[in-house]
């Protein structure tokens, strides 16, 4: 079986472990970038015994190679969003249909069937750019509910406020999924009872509002939609697999992804679960880019492999791995 396929067939521990042993061989061979950070650190395949002892890629390296484990041709290059002036990170794309499968056998796992939904997206900075990986995402789900009330709202929270609520007074399930300035302007003007949504949000104020902590977000999102509970969804531009939250901001992954965290001080010292440290992901999705990477996040993973986002390394450009320079 092709290593893309044998990915989404993961049910397993072990098929997880043994899968991500083969992609780490595949990415060691085929990556110029990994290879050469691989062999800074003087690990070779041989060397490696478990899936902990692999390599974590620094995300940084995304804004500064191109971090590719395959000879294809590019067919889309994802961009992060940054602020004026900065260095953006760039997903470079050979196989656009494994980021698709990723994203809808994921939601499939935690959701049940796309086409049990209408999709409702409130997402305006990332419809005011080019390159958003979670458009892509979110456009195609849209289109796979068949739902002609599915749609993206841009600035329009009147008529997303009607539509809401009579697809939800109808009884039909809904997946609101929004960024959370938009969904806090949404529910600033208009007040919910909904009864069959899940509100989703995305994270981040993009420079809209002030950051406030996930808690806080919440407790004024509940009480402005009527629910009992706010989901969230976990992705980057660097990724191709989401980790999402039921409620609670406790992360859970589909079968093909698996979160660590390292020593805070020690980038290359891994952890046990429980403690505060660096996320590092296993997203064996990204087959033709790079399946290891050592976020720019912090975070506590459980025994059980689920995880909470607690924050971001202060001035994390520069922090992380003297071993980036090359």
């Amino acid at each position: 079986m092709a290593l893309h396929s044998q990915i989404f067939q993961i049910t397993s521990e072990e098929a997880f472990r043994d899968t991500a042993m083969d992609v780490f061989k595949f990415q060691f061979e085929n990556n110029p970038v990994y290879r050469s950070f691989c062999d800074l650190l003087y690990k070779h395949p041989s060397d490696i015994s478990t899936i902990e002892e692999i390599p974590f890629l620094p995300i940084q390296f995304f804004k500064t190679h191109h971090v590719l484990s395959s000879k294809e041709c590019i067919q889309r290059t994802f961009t992060s969003s940054g602020t004026t002036g900065s260095t953006v990170s760039k997903h470079l794309v050979t196989d656009v249909s494994i980021y698709e499968e990723s994203f809808k056998k994921g939601f499939d796992h935690f959701y049940g069937n796309i086409k049990d939904y209408t999709v409702l997206a409130l997402l305006p900075s990332y419809l005011e750019r080019s390159g958003s990986s979670l458009i892509h995402m979110v456009d195609n789900l849209i289109k796979a509910s068949e739902r002609p009330e599915s749609g993206f709202y841009l600035n329009e929270l009147d008529l997303l406020s009607e539509k809401l609520r009579t697809v939800d007074g109808q009884g039909k399930k809904v997946v609101l999924i929004g960024v959370s300035f938009a969904l806090l302007d949404l529910v600033e003007t208009h007040r919910f009872q909904l009864e069959n949504t899940i509100v989703m949000e995305t994270g981040g104020m993009k420079g809209r509002r002030k950051e406030i902590i996930r808690e806080a977000l919440h407790q004024q999102l509940k009480k402005g939609f009527g629910v009992a509970t706010i989901h969230s969804e976990y992705g980057m531009t660097e990724l191709f697999s989401q980790a999402y939250s039921t409620g609670g901001g406790t992360f859970h992954c589909p079968p093909w992804m698996k979160v660590f965290t390292r020593d805070p001080d020690d980038p290359l010292a891994p952890q046990k679960a429980g403690k505060t440290g660096g996320l590092n992901i296993i997203d064996l999705a990204n087959i033709n880019s790079c399946s290891f990477i050592a976020t720019q996040d912090l975070g506590k993973v459980h025994e059980k492999g689920s995880f909470e986002v607690l924050g971001r390394f202060d001035h994390s450009d520069i922090r992380g791995c003297n071993l980036m320079v090359m």
